[in-house]
């Protein structure tokens, strides 16, 4: 009878899980920056798909006789580099590449960082290990050790992915085994346990889903890092190399050309800009959502 009753405490419950979805979106619709940032990454996505449509040229097609045009010349309505390459093009381009980059090492980041995080969270003898090796990859700047791995592997977009990848395990791992630290200590969790649930079900099927909350937020936020380490890494020519649109490379392109095209520089910078503060605050009203003890009621 008791372990009935512990195996219907365990079961979860749908209805429950429905209503706290639709209150998490509830509340973040009412945080008006995280809605700004919801539309700027809604229209960046759209931007990144869309881009062979809403292009008039292709982002690598020179035309030296139009080189440096202004804002709004002769069709170019965000104007040209000096290779006379249309910026807006190669801005809705850039668009896809950061998305592409952040994207995977994002994906990649969260499937090294959580399964270290399980790991080390659930089995007190793998804790010391896996954690004295997130501390030694902690004890590096992040940038510099995504210029080390880069110096290492060579100048490409894919090895930027894995930089950034690398780069984000430590992070999520450690916030994932606190989260584990805490969830396994509930009591239906040690109801499966007395059940006799094996270990890999308890973790997967119970633990994990209630780590989603952080998880998700670090997500998020690290889609920021991610886009603005690309940018900083093809800035410093160690990520995307010429003719790619990417922000950062536009930026250093056009350094140059600072006084006499400032848009080279000014327009992709707006751009990360606009991108980065919009995944940081939707990361914010998510953290303040997922919340139980913030009041969104006044």
């Amino acid at each position: 009878m008791a372990s009935e009753a512990a195996l219907k405490s365990a079961q979860p419950k749908e209805k429950k899980r429905s209503s706290e979805i639709v209150n998490t979106i509830r509340k973040l619709l009412k945080n008006k920056l995280a809605v700004f940032g919801l539309i700027v990454i809604f229209l960046q996505v759209l931007m990144a798909i869309l881009a062979p449509w809403i292009v008039q040229y292709t982002p690598v097609e020179q035309n030296l006789s139009n080189a440096e045009l202004g804002i709004g010349a002769d069709g170019h309505w965000l104007g040209t580099d000096n290779y006379g390459r249309d910026m807006w093009s190669r801005l809705v381009y850039g668009a896809r590449v950061s998305l592409i980059v952040g994207i995977t090492s994002v994906v990649i980041g969260l499937a090294g960082g959580v399964t270290l995080g399980l790991l080390a969270g659930y089995y007190r003898r793998l804790d010391g290990i896996i954690m004295r090796i997130v501390d030694l990859l902690f004890a590096f700047p992040g940038i510099l050790l995504a210029m080390l791995i880069i110096a290492m592997l060579g100048t490409s977009l894919v090895n930027v992915v894995i930089a950034i990848s690398i780069w984000s395990i430590p992070g999520c791992a450690r916030i994932v085994r606190g989260s584990v630290l805490t969830v396994k200590k509930q009591e239906y969790v040690l109801a499966m346990k007395s059940l006799g649930a094996s270990n890999t079900r308890i973790i997967l099927k119970h633990i994990l889903p209630n780590c989603t909350a952080p998880i998700i937020v670090f997500a998020t936020m690290r889609m920021a890092t991610s886009i603005l380490s690309t940018s900083a890494l093809s800035f410093l020519g160690l990520g995307a190399q010429p003719p790619t649109a990417e922000w950062g490379a536009m930026i250093a392109a056009g350094q140059d050309f600072m006084w006499s095209s400032p848009h080279m520089t000014i327009v992709p910078g707006i751009a990360i800009m606009l991108v980065v503060f919009a995944f940081n605050v939707v990361g914010d009203g998510l953290r303040d959502a997922l919340d139980p003890n913030m009041d969104f009621n006044n």
